[in-house]
């Protein structure tokens, strides 16, 4: 329906309700002595055909039975207005709804046509919606496809960084092998190098502590030696030329504690035997090390003349 015709529609059926509506409520009593210059003797100008509000109408109500009750005369007024607007109204009621009737078949035919129209649009849209679908699944399929082809090519992308990264974590790794070979060898050089050194210098200086011990073995030999002599009694006739080998047991104090006779001449050995009691103590060395190799010391005995 066209919305001008709708409109002008409502509205003749609006006024209609209004004027039925004010012919039965209104008090169309007439009063002897109106008042004059009152707001409600003014002319009621001619209704227009616009859309009212239902809260206004209700105020308009209120006003109109408030000015009843303060002026009778003014309603008698306002009642003979109101009759030459209800004639007039219903004049134009009869014209409008001549109009209304040809407004209708108007209507009716447009409503038609509207049908018409609204078949063939909906058959339009329906076609549109296919079509429209039809768009979309391709376009859902086309997005699918790219969407595969980008999370392939990620995945690509990210195996081969995976791969690089793990070569050059590989690469790293030999790298710093060779390089903890390369110092590990190079450590075990040096540390032959020292051990080498150290063995060395161990040997060196073993073989001076050894040769100092038997220097010192030596002398304390040479003093036990001359010990003895003091101590032995010497026979030409018997001994010269002649010589004894003793081993002498000693304690860390020089203390004799046993003289035994490894060779030599019987006679010249006991002599030498008696001479080593007869000292009881004999000198040793305080050094801890060169008594351990001369707790059991070999002497020689030659008796000199």
């Amino acid at each position: 329906m066209d919305k001008k015709l709708l409109n002008a529609f409502i509205i003749s059926v609006f006024l209609h309700i209004v004027l039925v509506f004010v012919l039965f409520v209104g008090d169309f009593t007439p009063e002897a002595k109106p008042k004059k210059n009152t707001a409600i003797a003014q002319e009621v100008k001619p209704i227009q055909a616009t859309v009212i509000d239902a809260n206004k109408l209700q105020k308009a109500i209120n006003k109109i039975k408030k000015q009843k009750a303060d002026d009778k005369a003014a309603e008698k007024k306002r009642l003979q207005n109101i009759e030459k607007r209800a004639s007039d109204a219903k004049k134009r009621r009869t014209k409008e709804e001549a109009r209304i009737k040809k407004l209708e078949k108007q209507l009716k035919k447009k409503e038609q046509e509207k049908k018409r129209a609204d078949k063939a649009a909906k058959e339009s849209s329906k076609k549109a919606a296919k079509a429209d679908k039809i768009r979309k699944q391709k376009e859902q399929e086309q997005q699918k496809s790219e969407d595969a082809a980008a999370q392939a090519r990620t995945k690509r992308l990210n195996a081969e960084a995976a791969a690089k990264k793990s070569d050059d974590l590989r690469k790293k790794q030999i790298a710093e092998r060779k390089r903890q070979e390369k110092a590990a060898a190079e450590q075990t050089v040096r540390e032959q190098q020292l051990a080498e050194q150290m063995a060395a210098e161990m040997a060196t200086r073993n073989k001076a502590r050894k040769q100092q011990m038997m220097s010192e073995i030596q002398r304390f030999a040479a003093l036990i030696t001359s010990v003895i002599d003091q101590n032995m009694i010497n026979d030409r006739s018997t001994m010269e030329g002649k010589s004894c080998k003793l081993l002498i047991s000693l304690a860390p104090s020089g203390f004799v504690t046993q003289a035994r006779v490894v060779s030599g001449d019987a006679v010249v050995c006991a002599a030498a035997k008696r001479a080593v009691y007869k000292a009881g103590t004999l000198p040793v060395s305080k050094d801890p090390e060169v008594f351990k190799e001369m707790r059991n010391i070999d002497v020689i005995v030659v008796p000199e003349f």
